[in-house]
């Protein structure tokens, strides 16, 4: 491959042929490119090694953060950071009368604009290194009678007034200005980058090429020169973790032989027709029958099923379930906490309380006697389905026929775990795995995180799911009229929660913050109804209990931490009232809230917190989960987003979420592409692309996908 050698950035002209004749060509030399960097010293050496930059190719992919104009001398402000590109005209040192302190160095230097006295602390080998004419680019702040240097460092830049000047992620030990200094000796180096993507690529996706991307990053001319660099350079980044993803899927579905569950419906059909309180949603349908079809290969289905809240996720587990246990297989269902597990098994129990089915519940709560007994049934194969937490990965937890699996708020599951599920099938096999979320994502995320999994989404609700109004309070006389409008419901028949604040991270202290509010609550505001507690550091049973007593209406109000977030069911709950709402984030709010309006009464959501909070504004003014998730995403940018990163994928140093996510949906096309015309990536013009992913990736990622 070759190079120009021209930053075709730097014109809207295209070049003519006389100029690409008269171009140098150079072939690269990538082996150049691991060089040990040359640092400025121990401490930059050492700060170096932090930045994870040791090699002038490391050095190349540490992009600029940000750029912007330098200052002409004339248009210095006193007191404001900035930055000046300049010539050195004279420099001095003078000895600093206080003892210890090393002689001051003095410059003069000039722009086109003016002329500027400059001070050096510390730093007396400056006079031998910037000797006339030396072009400096220098940091610092304009005093009352000279500029003080904070950053400094040698540029081959114009001394030509105002010009463009990028500033790098930097560490104590070496700044901004010296890693463009570096940046600039090494800049021919940008010549050794190999291309990865091949030349059709490029052309059809309408994209520089990378050696031309780095220098518009590095060294524009222009603002628009770095955006456009950068992008390509995202794009780079966004392709390669796709096709990571890709592969990593094709490979699993290769691997991975599963029980082909393509027999005719029977209990499931009969469940659906007669089971159900009402008709399955458009979506459910959808979804059920693209489950349906996953369970008919013989490699393991991994589906992604994303839900709106109150979408009714579990009767599409459920289904899943019971088109394994009608063919003679068994089924189980994964839930992170005892609470939300209950919930399941209690649903699961309700909505097939028609059908000759055992189900069973195994926690880590479950009593020894009933724990024996449930294990040798499971071993024998006489207990088809049962529901629990990660009480089911133990290893005396043992299966006969294990063919499908149901893992709900699968996040909150490491890999290993997931992993020890699938390893209770038969050996051999794998069994199908659905994922559930309650969490909707936005597609920019689900192709980040979960690229390799099919996405099935849950946006209608059931018919009859009532609205949930939601306003935001702040102020006693706010609080008073809550309270009372909490009554008014109460009077009336209806149910209330009343969630306390995130106090921290120990659930100790939202325990106690919990149980003071209940206390204070049954004595005052709520001291004509019965109030009862419910929260994580609570034993099971007294969980249960509470749980209990509120669901069946023998208690009014229900004081609470986050631990209701999922998985709770009280039709006659309409009204919740959640304390310092503004701690929470979109998504735990939203799922709070979708604790009411599951009955036949309107619903109303309290959220405490100030006015101008952008996340509770957010909440008040939408229902729709999947809109708030994407507001969510805006928010707080792709630097907040938790399990983006998962050992051995690929970090984003580039690329920025959701502002990218045009290249993503293009990076993900193209992925989809490369891999459906040549699997292993084994053509001529794919090796360059072969050898970026394997280096992203490992070499494991390369392995062969049929192996």
């Amino acid at each position: 491959m070759t190079s120009t050698g021209l930053n075709q950035f730097a014109s809207d002209e295209p070049l003519d042929e006389e100029q690409l004749r008269a171009a140098p060509v150079r072939l690269p030399r990538p082996s150049r490119l691991a060089q040990p960097l040359d640092a400025p010293g121990p401490r930059a050496a050492r700060a170096l090694e932090t930045l994870g930059v040791e090699t002038v190719g490391a050095l190349l992919h540490h992009l600029p953060r940000a750029s912007g104009e330098a200052r002409t001398i004339a248009g210095l402000v006193e007191e404001e950071t900035s930055t000046v590109l300049v010539e050195v005209r004279s420099i001095t040192s003078r000895p600093v009368r206080r003892r210890g302190m090393r002689p001051m160095v003095e410059a003069t230097v000039a722009d086109q604009t003016g002329t500027l006295r400059v001070v050096f602390f510390n730093q007396p080998w400056l006079v031998d290194r910037y000797r006339p004419p030396t072009r400096l680019m220098l940091t610092g702040r304009l005093g009352p009678r000279s500029f003080r240097v904070s950053g400094h460092a040698p540029t081959t830049q114009q001394i030509a007034g105002a010009e463009h000047v990028v500033q790098y992620p930097a560490s104590e030990g070496i700044g901004s200005v010296q890693l463009l200094a570096l940046a600039q000796e090494h800049r021919d180096a940008i010549f050794d980058v190999p291309e990865p993507l091949p030349a059709a690529v490029r052309v059809e996706d309408e994209l520089p090429d990378v050696q031309a991307a780095l220098t518009a990053v590095h060294f524009p001319s222009r603002e628009r020169d770095a955006v456009e660099g950068r992008r390509r350079l995202a794009y780079d980044e966004l392709l390669l973790l796709q096709l990571g993803l890709l592969r990593r899927r094709a490979a699993r579905e290769r691997r991975s032989r599963a029980p082909r569950l393509d027999g005719p419906r029977e209990l499931s059909a009969r469940w659906l027709e007669s089971g159900l309180p009402f008709a399955p949603t458009d979506d459910q349908t959808a979804a059920m029958e693209a489950i349906d079809g996953d369970l008919a290969r013989d490699h393991a289905m991994q589906r992604l099923l994303m839900g709106e809240v109150g979408s009714g996720k579990t009767v599409v587990a459920l289904f899943t379930l019971l088109r394994a246990v009608e063919q003679g297989w068994q089924g189980a269902l994964m839930a992170p906490t005892e609470t939300l597990a209950e919930q399941h098994f209690a649903t699961i129990q309700a909505l097939t309380a028609n059908e000759n089915l055992q189900v069973a519940l195994l926690t880590g709560s479950t009593p020894a006697a009933r724990r024996r007994d449930l294990l040798g049934k499971l071993a024998s194969g006489e207990l088809a389905l049962i529901v629990g937490t990660h009480a089911l990965i133990e290893d005396a937890v043992v299966f006969t026929r294990l063919g499908a699996v149901v893992v709900d708020e699968q996040h909150r599951f490491g890999v290993r775990q997931r992993a020890a599920l699938d390893a209770k099938a038969p050996a051999g096999l794998t069994p199908h795995v659905l994922h559930m979320t309650a969490t909707p994502i936005p597609r920019t995320l689900a192709l980040v995180q979960h690229g390799d999994l099919d996405h099935t989404a849950l946006r209608q609700l059931p018919r009859g799911r009532q609205p949930i109004e939601t306003h935001l309070a702040s102020g006693e006389r706010a609080r008073e009229r809550a309270y009372e409008r909490i009554r008014e419901e109460l009077r009336a028949g209806r149910q209330a929660f009343v969630v306390c604040p995130l106090v921290g991270e120990s659930e100790a202290l939202q325990a106690r913050a919990a149980t003071e509010e209940y206390e204070r609550l049954k004595r005052t505001e709520f001291r004509d109804f019965r109030v009862v507690l419910m929260h994580g550091q609570m034993k099971p049973r007294e969980k249960q209990e509470a749980m209990a007593d509120f669901s069946a209406g023998g208690a009014d109000v229900l004081v609470a931490t986050s631990v209701i977030e999922v998985g709770i069911d009280v039709p006659n709950a309409t009204v919740m009232l959640v304390e310092d709402a503004e701690r929470y984030g979109i998504s735990q709010l939203h799922q709070l809230r979708g604790r009411i309006g599951r009955g036949q009464h309107k619903s109303l959501c309290l959220l405490f917190g100030p006015r101008d909070s952008a996340r509770l504004r957010a909440l008040a003014a939408h229902s729709d989960g999947f809109r708030l998730a994407q507001i969510d995403l805006e928010l707080r940018r792709e630097g907040e987003i938790v399990g983006v990163r998962q050992h051995g994928e690929a970090a984003y140093r580039i690329a920025i979420l959701p502002d990218d996510a045009d290249l993503l949906e293009k990076a993900h096309f193209r992925a989809e592409t490369l891999l459906a015309d040549d699997p292993e990536l084994e053509r001529p013009e794919h090796a360059l692309l072969r050898d970026a992913l394997a280096q992203v990736f490992g070499p494991e990622a390369m392995a062969p996908i049929a192996a």
